[in-house]
């Protein structure tokens, strides 16, 4: 494929933003390409996974580029001809082919393999940073390397089918004759993978509301809260509230949902997913304050707790994490965690489930907060089952979940 000036141009500018603030790449990217809607699909996915790719493998390319491993997360003071260089790099280990452009003819694959060999340092080899992999190291033992090297793959796509609109099958032979080719994933009954990654959300079964994007580990949540058609069912940090709509579809739009979130502006976009979707029992409040949670005390049959976390089961959507999470954002999480959990379990009826669920791996933010809460609420909470999913041991996520049930 011919490269243009401008979508390298565009790609080092975004990898700039990436690093020198705060914004998820995610976002980035789609400021990029909304900026540049004249870009074709091919320079569109060129530009998307070059950049994902890039961020995730970060410090071993720019160190392979020839910088110094000091220099490596200084986003403010890279400039965008370093970063084109870094990807000139990347590009050449990836593909075997130079860029035939004169600022890049001193990259070398030669030069490129002696600089590997040199490498011992297993935070370069891995691409993470030194405090991250502190973390990995004391929570999770002995695994930490598994568990590293596979959020380092690409994660899969999955369509979670809107059951509320259509069956599965129907859905797949829409999509397939939109040439959006997936297939059936095994034991389960709404679960689509997606065999070619396309912007799938201008795809015409989309605005019709037949599916929402929603990776396989999270569509395990809803099931596992044991949601049934007629409940009063509250999701207590619902943020733009996927799961309040597919437990809509397992409560076969009967019932009441109320989402709750810190955010009015992710409510907004749940009530406009929830029209797409056909949805009506879903009722979205803020929380403007703790009088919202104290009016709900004991009214809920089932409670879910999708708590805010480190977000590090799910880094291979988020690569941009690697370089961001910090022990003190793991302490000040737990804080919070603790926190929600404690106020927020109140409002499950006697005889309800609560089920605390996080998209993290790091036991300080799962078992060992849910154990603790065990530990001081054991007359009144009964633990009933953990599920942990793990992305080397699956095709899923990084996700755990705890469902307990309150005592009569």
């Amino acid at each position: 494929m011919k490269i243009h000036r401008l979508l390298i141009d565009q790609m080092a500018l975004a990898i700039k933003d990436i690093f020198s603030t705060q914004h998820h790449a995610h976002k980035v990217i789609e400021s990029y390409l909304k900026k540049n809607r004249k870009w074709g699909s091919r320079d569109r996915r060129f530009f998307a996974e070059n950049v994902y790719d890039l961020v995730r493998w970060w410090r071993l390319y720019w160190s392979l580029a020839g910088y110094s491993d000091l220099d490596y997360h200084q986003g403010d003071s890279m400039s965008p001809g370093q970063i084109e260089t870094v990807w000139a790099t990347y590009y050449l280990c990836k593909t075997q082919e130079s860029i035939p452009w004169p600022e890049f003819d001193h990259i070398q694959l030669h030069q490129i393999e002696e600089r590997r060999k040199k490498i011992t340092n297993e935070g370069i080899l891995l691409s993470y940073s030194d405090e991250l992999l502190k973390i990995l190291k004391a929570e999770w033992g002995s695994e930490w390397n598994s568990l590293a090297e596979s959020l380092n793959e690409p994660a899969d796509v999955y369509l979670r089918t809107n059951s509320l609109k259509t069956s599965r099958d129907s859905l797949a032979s829409r999509l397939n004759q939109e040439e959006i080719h997936v297939e059936r994933v095994e034991d389960d009954s709404l679960a689509l993978r997606l065999l070619e990654r396309k912007n799938v959300f201008v795809s015409p079964t989309f605005q019709e509301g037949l599916f929402e994007v929603q990776d396989l580990g999270s569509q395990k949540i809803g099931p596992f809260l044991k949601v049934e058609p007629g409940h009063r069912v509250i999701d207590a940090c619902a943020g733009a509230g996927g799961k309040s709509l597919h437990m809509a579809c397992l409560m076969k739009n009967k019932g009441k949902i109320i989402a709750l979130d810190i955010y009015d502006r992710k409510l907004e976009e749940l009530r406009t997913r929830a029209k797409r979707n056909g949805v009506d029992i879903i009722e979205t409040r803020w929380i403007e304050n703790t009088k919202v949670i104290k009016r709900l005390e004991k009214t809920a049959d089932r409670v879910l707790l999708d708590v805010p976390c480190s977000g590090l089961g799910v880094l291979r959507r988020n690569p941009d994490k690697k370089w961001k999470v910090r022990e003190a954002d793991i302490e000040r999480l737990n804080q919070l965690q603790w926190q929600i959990l404690t106020t927020y379990s109140e409002m499950t009826k006697p005889g309800g489930y609560l089920v605390y669920a996080t998209c993290s791996l790091l036991p300080s933010e799962n078992e060992i907060q849910v154990k603790r809460f065990m530990s001081e609420n054991n007359e009144n909470w009964e633990l009933e089952e953990e599920i942990l999913l793990r992305p080397d041991k699956g095709p899923t996520d990084g996700f755990y979940a705890a469902r307990l049930k309150r005592r009569q």
